[in-house]
C-alpha cells in the first residue's frame, strides 16, 4: 500500500488539485444564488444542527436539502450592501451540504459541492468560509484514503492568512494535519502536528469574533477526537485511548454524533489492546439512534462486530454483541 510521506515535495502538492482553484472564478456567477436579507438569516440559523446531528438516515439526506434552499429559492439581485454577506452566507450552506455527504461516505456528491462551495468562497472573498472549505476537502480526501490530496487541500487552508491572524483557525488546520499524518502512516508528523494544534489553541482569545460554524464545534473535544483518529490510524492504541477519553470528557452535551463516534472508536481502541469485555461495554453504549440512523456509526459498530469476532470467535462476549444488536437496534417495521 502507499503510504506518501507527511510532507511530500510542493510540485506533487500542486498537481493533486489541477482544476478546482482555476475554475471556481468562470463558475462562480453561474453557482451562485441570490437570496435576500431576510432568507439568509434564517437559513444562516440552521447551520449549528449539522454539527450536532450529522448524516442522519432518519430524515430527508441534508445535501438535498440544502440544495433546495441554494437552487430552488426565487433569486432577487442582490444589492451592493446585501452581496458580500450573501455569498458566504451560499458558500457555508454548500460547505454544510459537502460535509453531511462526506459524513455519509457519498463522495460524489462530496465533489459537487466542493466544487460550488469553491466558487462561492472565491466570489466572496471571505477567509473564513475559504478555510472552511478546504479544509474539508482535505477531510474529504482522509476518509477516501488519499493523503496526498488531504495534505494537499489542507495546505491550502492553512496557507490562508486567516491562521496567522487567529490561532484557533491555525489549530483546527494543525488538528486535520495530524489526522491526515497519521492516515499516511506518519508517526513524527501526527505528534508533531498534534503539539503545536494544542499549542495554537492554548494562544487563542476565546473572546475574538469567529463565525457560527466554527464556535458549533472546535474545541479541546474536537481537538482530541481529531488526535483519536490519528492514534488509532497509527495502531497506537494507548495513546488513541488516552484521546478518546480526554476527548469524552470535554464533549458539549448536544455533540450527539460526536458522542457516538468516538465512544465508538474508544471501542475499537480497547478492543485492539486486548480488552474485548470492556469494549464491547463501551460499543453497547452507543445509542440505538445513533447505531441506526447514522451511516457512519453504523459502520463504523459493524466493523468493530467483525473485527470482536475475528478476535474472540464463539465466546461469551461475542454472543452479547449479536443479542444487543439484534435487540437493541431493531428498528419498527
Amino acid at each position: 500500500m502507499y503510504s506518501p510521506p507527511c510532507r511530500g515535495n510542493s510540485a506533487v502538492r500542486t498537481a493533486t488539485l489541477p482544476s478546482t482553484s482555476r475554475a471556481t472564478t468562470t463558475e462562480a456567477s453561474r453557482i451562485a444564488p441570490r437570496w435576500d436579507v431576510s432568507v439568509m438569516a434564517r437559513e444562516r440559523s440552521r447551520l449549528p444542527s449539522s454539527h450536532r446531528d450529522g448524516d442522519s438516515l432518519g430524515h430527508p439526506a441534508p445535501d438535498l436539502t440544502y440544495r433546495t434552499r441554494l437552487n430552488g429559492r426565487p433569486r432577487p439581485a442582490a444589492g451592493a450592501r446585501t452581496a458580500p454577506g450573501l455569498r458566504p452566507c451560499a458558500a457555508s450552506f454548500r460547505s454544510s451540504a459537502m460535509w453531511a455527504a462526506i459524513d455519509g461516505r457519498r463522495y460524489d456528491d462530496a465533489k459537487g459541492h466542493m466544487r460550488e462551495a469553491q466558487a462561492l468562497a472565491e466570489m466572496s472573498g471571505d477567509q473564513a468560509i475559504k478555510f472552511r472549505i478546504w479544509s474539508h476537502t482535505g477531510t474529504m480526501y482522509r476518509h477516501m484514503g488519499r493523503p496526498a490530496d488531504a495534505l494537499a487541500a489542507n495546505d491550502v487552508a492553512r496557507n490562508l492568512h486567516i491562521t496567522r491572524r487567529d490561532p484557533l483557525f491555525a489549530s483546527l488546520g494543525l488538528a486535520r494535519q495530524s489526522a491526515i499524518c497519521g492516515a499516511a502512516q506518519d508517526r513524527t508528523g501526527t505528534r508533531r502536528a498534534f503539539e503545536q494544534a494544542q499549542d495554537a489553541m492554548l494562544r487563542a482569545d476565546p473572546a475574538d469574533f469567529r463565525p457560527v460554524w466554527m464556535l458549533a464545534f472546535y474545541d479541546q473535544a474536537e481537538l482530541d477526537s481529531l488526535a483519536l483518529s490519528a492514534f488509532l490510524a497509527l495502531g497506537d492504541y494507548q495513546t488513541a485511548e488516552f484521546h478518546a477519553h480526554r476527548c469524552l470528557s470535554a464533549l458539549r452535551p448536544h455533540m450527539r454524533r460526536s458522542l457516538a463516534i468516538t465512544t465508538t472508536r474508544l471501542a475499537h481502541a480497547q478492543l485492539s489492546q486486548g480488552a474485548a469485555d470492556a469494549a464491547t461495554v463501551t460499543a453497547m453504549s452507543v445509542s440505538s439512534n445513533a447505531a441506526t440512523q447514522h451511516a457512519r456509526v453504523s459502520r463504523m459498530l459493524q466493523e468493530f462486530g467483525a473485527a470482536l469476532r475475528a478476535t474472540a470467535p464463539g465466546s461469551s462476549t461475542a454472543q452479547i454483541w449479536t443479542e444487543h444488536t439484534r435487540d437493541a437496534w431493531r428498528t419498527p417495521a
